[in-house]
């Protein structure tokens, strides 16, 4: 069970456990949704229309722009970016993870609070998160760097991009975005965390409530909440990627219109303005795909990995007592 579970059997799981469970979900995850995050990533930077019906800008919908990006950039191009995307998947997963079973667990050391209940697990699952993107903006920029440029690259690897961006723009350019980040990553987390908490309890029989490892539950649960989540809390993350792409307007000139910004207000107003409401949500459809696959898997893959590091304590026991009686 994902949280601090007072009434599971053995020990309970440590902060280094979580984390190492959180990073490796974090880590197959990412392999799997990355091609679903660079078109997201290309339509929501896109000033133009995403319509087939409009067809003005460079990409009109998912199968158009994926055939575009195939025939302009090769099969690699749904991979760009990849390398500080699985750094940031790693490191997200292991802080998020490991922060929200401690915070679970401190509910319940310190509180009157069950720390199984919903509303502890959106609190908890929303500290989380933000702890996890301050620690990894970073990579989070640089990822979505690498997934905006087109062909020729202005990076050409990791370290040719953390030194010329350092150089050109500062450091401060890899926290470029963290406001509305840290606006939507709470209630996207909590929600995440709460919805996943709900539909488990709904579908998990009370007969095998302590065994609910890595299954089809976890998937079906994990992709109702990402989709709900990231409906509600989406213009936020559009309007961080619009932010993080700041000052790299010339490698982006050959995809259409580019705008500059001068912050999360005017990068909002500037959107109203020239592209409706219908701006805020570009990118959606293959955000919702990614957002129920993704959350779906590291749900998935995050209690798979917890069942396989509780086994293999298990056996540890199991042969360290073996052990200690054929000594005796």
């Amino acid at each position: 069970m994902v949280g601090y579970d007072p009434g599971a059997q053995g020990a309970s799981l440590s902060p280094e456990e979580a984390a190492l469970a959180g990073s490796a979900a974090g880590m197959v995850t990412r392999a799997l949704i990355s091609p679903l995050d660079v078109l997201k990533i290309r339509f929501q930077l896109q000033i133009e229309p995403v319509s087939s019906q409009r067809p003005e800008g460079k990409y009109w919908g998912l199968f158009q722009a994926s055939r575009r990006i195939h025939s302009e950039e090769g099969l690699s191009a749904f991979w760009k970016g990849h390398i500080p995307a699985q750094l940031l998947s790693i490191c997200y997963g292991a802080v998020q993870f490991a922060s929200f079973e401690f915070l679970t667990e401190m509910v319940h050391e310190t509180t009157s609070y069950d720390s199984q209940t919903a509303g502890v697990h959106f609190v908890c699952g929303g500290l989380a998160a933000c702890s996890a993107t301050v620690v990894c903006q970073p990579l989070d920029t640089l990822r979505t760097r690498f997934a905006a440029q087109g062909e020729p690259k202005v990076y050409s690897s990791l370290r040719h991009a953390v030194s010329t961006m350092c150089r050109s723009e500062g450091v401060l350019t890899f926290y470029r975005g963290l406001s509305p980040t840290l606006m939507a990553v709470f209630p996207y987390a909590g929600l995440q965390f709460f919805t996943y908490n709900i539909f488990k309890n709904l579908l998990t029989p009370p007969s095998t409530a302590g065994n609910s490892g890595g299954n089809l539950r976890s998937l079906v649960c994990g992709s109702g909440a990402g989709m709900i989540s990231k409906t509600i809390t989406y213009p936020f993350d559009l309007f961080k990627k619009r932010l993080q792409v700041g000052g790299f307007e010339a490698a982006r000139a050959h995809f259409g219109q580019v705008r500059c910004y001068r912050g999360l207000l005017d990068c909002a107003v500037q959107i109203a303005k020239e592209e409706g409401v219908r701006g805020f949500f570009k990118g959606l459809s293959p955000s919702l795909v990614k957002a129920a696959l993704s959350t779906g898997f590291t749900f998935f893959w995050y209690e798979f990995f917890l069942n396989a590091i509780h086994n293999l304590r298990e056996e540890r026991r199991a042969n360290g007592l073996t052990k200690d009686l054929g000594e005796r």
